[in-house]
Parts: structure tokens; C-alpha cells; sequence
């Protein structure tokens, strides 16, 4: 009886071990199912969220070079020819100094840098550094010593060369890095312009985008204020008025900027002085309203700037409304305050716009 009860009991337990072996294989087929899921869709998810994010690297900003060279006395020396060279290029950049001894150079992109200043009768001299993205180098004073007598072939850069490379500076010249201010020469004694980049600087002001936008501005200011009522209101009011602004905009700048100045071989830009007292610089802008240097170097009166003014005026009687045409008397007085506006837009150049201009060449304001 009791190895009846054995075996019964033996027969339960043998039936019940497939129940118990069919629920861990179920088990661990779930299990693996949810593991090659993870494997398959989290894995590479993590993965991909902790790659870098592509960063886009911008070109570096250019910069310049500048300083002033002497010789043993002191004295200032002029035509020094200096070359900049640089590691890893093979190209080279080449000035000369001017009467002050002063050079500068442009566009030199960063990294760095050797500078060898070489003319007859002295000894070459080197300096070397590094030029920082969008930096303004000024190189400490350079003493040239009396070298051993040579005999130089000296070719020499063409004045139109040298001022071609500096008008493609002034235009990149933007107060808050966007409004063209184009004609202000950072470099004391820049080369003269010739007629042809007298145009070239008239032109890439009166079509840059910003020329229109401001042009826009007037136009709707005056529509606002029903300037020049002969227009009308409208759709084509706003039109006249806006083809108004900008025809003044566009007679001004090229008589006053690129024709006369190539008849009259005048300069039209204004020349940031930068050094001395603050009288001293208040009197050149202020001066430079009725003066201004000539393509001989020379200070002279600025007939292109005043002529270019009565001019301006006079042509703009053709297409404003009869009634707010200017008669000649009221054309001679309104030419009389653009003189009187020149002076100041001239002071808040020399005093505050240079810092506005982000890597205007030349010294920083107020530094000699």
C-alpha cells in the first residue's frame, strides 16, 4: 500500500515537471524578445544623441598691420618698402611707407606674420608676431641702421595700385557692421583716386541695399507727413516721393562725389585726422566742410562738395511739384545748410563713428 502511495506520488511529480519547464522557456523567450528590442531601437538612439552637433566654422576676420619707421637719428624715412610674409602661404603683401614714415598694412589674414623692411643705404630689418582674427597690429617704432652701400633696382607699387587695395577697404567700411560709410578714409595720406574709382565708390554707394532702405524711410515719412503734396497719397504718391529721395540721393553722389571730382581732381572722401587735441580735431572737421585735399595732396577749397550742392538742388526743380520747387535764392540757402550739415556729419565722424565701424584701419581714436 505504501509502495502504491510512492508510485502515485512519484506519477504527480513526473506530470508536473512539464508544466514547470514550459513556463521558464516562455520566460526567457520574453525576456531575449525585449532585450533584442532595446538592442535594435534604444541602442542606436543613444548613440545618436551623443554625437557632437555639426558647428559651422566661419572664416577669420582679416586684419592689418601698421607702425612707423625711423632711422638712427630719429628721423622719419620714407619709400621703406615692407614685406609681410606669412606661414604656410606663398604670396606676399608689399607697401611703402609714406613722408611720415607710416605704414599699413591691409587684409592681412590672421596668424603668424614676418615683416621685412628693406631700402637702399640701410641695413634690412625683421619683425615677427602673431596677428590675431580682425585684430589692428600696430608695430613698435622700427630704428633702421645705416648699411653697407648697395646698388637697388627699386620698383616701386603705382599710387592707382595702392589706391585701388584701400577703396576696397573703405568699402567694407559699415557703421554697426551694416550703413555704408564709404567715404572716409582711415589712412592719413592715402593714395589719390582716379576717376574711375571716383565712380566705382559713387556707384557701390547709391545701389547698396542699405541706400534703399533709408531711401524708403524718407519716402514714407514724407507720405505720413504729406510732404510734397503735389504727389498725392496712395500707392503712387508713395512711388514719386520714393523716386524723388532717391534721384537727390544718386545726383548728389555722383556730382558731388565722382564728377566734379574727376574734372576738378579733388578727393571727395573725408580724412579722419584721429591724433592731436580735441580743438585741433574739431577745427579739421569742421574745416573739412569747405576744404578738402586734392588729388595733388594738397588742401584746397572744396568746390566739388558746394558746386556739387547747388547742382543737386538745382536738378531736383525738374521732378518735385510745382509748388514746393525751389527758386534760386531758396536753392543758393539750401545748399548754404547742406554746407552747414557737412560740418557736422564731419564732427561725429571724427569723434564717434570710427568707434562704430568694427576693424576701420588705422590709429584707435585719440592715440598719436
Amino acid at each position: 500500500m505504501k509502495l502504491q502511495k510512492t508510485e502515485q506520488a512519484l506519477s504527480r511529480c513526473l506530470s508536473s515537471r512539464p508544466v514547470i519547464c514550459r513556463g521558464t522557456i516562455s520566460d526567457w523567450f520574453r525576456l531575449s524578445s525585449l532585450l533584442a528590442i532595446f538592442l535594435v531601437l534604444i541602442v542606436p538612439a543613444l548613440i545618436q544623441a551623443q554625437q557632437a552637433p555639426s558647428i559651422e566654422v566661419l572664416p577669420a576676420q582679416p586684419g592689418s598691420l601698421s607702425g612707423t619707421i625711423v632711422d638712427a637719428d630719429g628721423a622719419l624715412i620714407a619709400n621703406v618698402r615692407v614685406t609681410c610674409a606669412q606661414q604656410g602661404t606663398a604670396s606676399t603683401k608689399e607697401v611703402l611707407s609714406n613722408g611720415d614714415g607710416y605704414f599699413i598694412c591691409m587684409n592681412v589674414p590672421p596668424g603668424p606674420f614676418q615683416l621685412t623692411f628693406t631700402l637702399s643705404g640701410f641695413a634690412p630689418q625683421e619683425k615677427s608676431g602673431v596677428l590675431q582674427p580682425g585684430e589692428n597690429y600696430e608695430i613698435p617704432q622700427i630704428t633702421m641702421a645705416v648699411g653697407a652701400a648697395t646698388v637697388d633696382v627699386e620698383v616701386r607699387l603705382k599710387p592707382a595700385e595702392v589706391a585701388e587695395e584701400q577703396v576696397e577697404v573703405e568699402e567694407k567700411q559699415r557703421i554697426f557692421g551694416a550703413i555704408p560709410n564709404f567715404y572716409v578714409s582711415y589712412v592719413p595720406d592715402a593714395a589719390p583716386l582716379t576717376s574711375k574709382q571716383k565712380y566705382k565708390l559713387a556707384w557701390k554707394s547709391s545701389i547698396d541695399p542699405v541706400s534703399f532702405g533709408i531711401t524708403a524711410v524718407i519716402a514714407g515719412f514724407e507720405q505720413w507727413d504729406n510732404g510734397y503734396g503735389g504727389y498725392g497719397q496712395g500707392a503712387q504718391g508713395y512711388a514719386r516721393r520714393f523716386g524723388a529721395a532717391y534721384a537727390d540721393l544718386v545726383s548728389s553722389t555722383f556730382i558731388g562725389g565722382a564728377i566734379l571730382p574727376s574734372l576738378l581732381k579733388q578727393d571727395p572722401r573725408y580724412f579722419y585726422q584721429g591724433t592731436g587735441t580735441r580743438m585741433s580735431r574739431l577745427r579739421h572737421a569742421l574745416a573739412s566742410a569747405v576744404i578738402c585735399k586734392g588729388d595733388n595732396g594738397r588742401w584746397q577749397p572744396n568746390y566739388s562738395g558746394i558746386i556739387g550742392g547747388l547742382a543737386s538742388g538745382a536738378i531736383s526743380n525738374l521732378y518735385y511739384p510745382d509748388n514746393d520747387r525751389n527758386g534760386l535764392g531758396l536753392t543758393f540757402e539750401n545748399a548754404a545748410i547742406g554746407t552747414g550739415e557737412g560740418a557736422v556729419i564731419n564732427v561725429i565722424q571724427e569723434f564717434i563713428i570710427r568707434r562704430l565701424t568694427p576693424h576701420a584701419p588705422g590709429p584707435e581714436p585719440g592715440k598719436p
